[in-house]
């Protein structure tokens, strides 16, 4: 008898923490590395109509870089919806202003636009310095 492709249910998912630090990284390379986890694209029980992805914690958003002159020619548009409301700031600027912002408009930018990139980006937490709230999920757990 041929063996048939199991489904994953939502019950089966398990969800892991991963540590990425922005030091030293390009941040589209960082970003499209933290759409992954959070996709859960890396698991075996990937399914695309499910939200198999992990919790992301991104440190040093503040050291973040960016390749040729895009701090100064790199723009961020926003609209408020209301007459001559347009605001748009570049990436120095936004860099100064809030850098967690930066990243998480990057890793918006990869994920799919659907129903459920909400709840992805509510698993990505970004942090200006290497300190994080999150210190007790990355502890080995203690053997008896």
């Amino acid at each position: 008898m041929i063996g048939q492709t199991k489904a994953t249910k939502e019950s089966e998912i398990v969800r892991h923490w991963h540590l990425l630090n922005a030091q030293e990284h390009t941040l589209g390379r960082l970003a499209s590395q933290a759409a992954q986890l959070l996709i859960g694209k890396n698991k075996t029980n990937y399914v695309p109509y499910l939200d198999c992805g992990d919790w992301v914690v991104v440190t040093n958003a503040a050291k973040i870089k960016v390749t040729g002159r895009k701090a100064e020619q790199k723009k961020y548009y926003r609209h408020s919806g209301y007459p001559g409301g347009f605001k748009e700031i570049t990436y120095a600027q936004q860099a100064e202003k809030d850098p967690r912002r930066l990243i998480t408009h990057a890793v918006s930018g990869m994920l799919p636009k659907n129903k459920l990139r909400d709840p992805r980006l509510a698993r990505l937490k970004v942090f200006i310095t290497p300190n994080h709230d999150y210190e007790d999920k990355f502890k080995a757990p203690k053997k008896s």
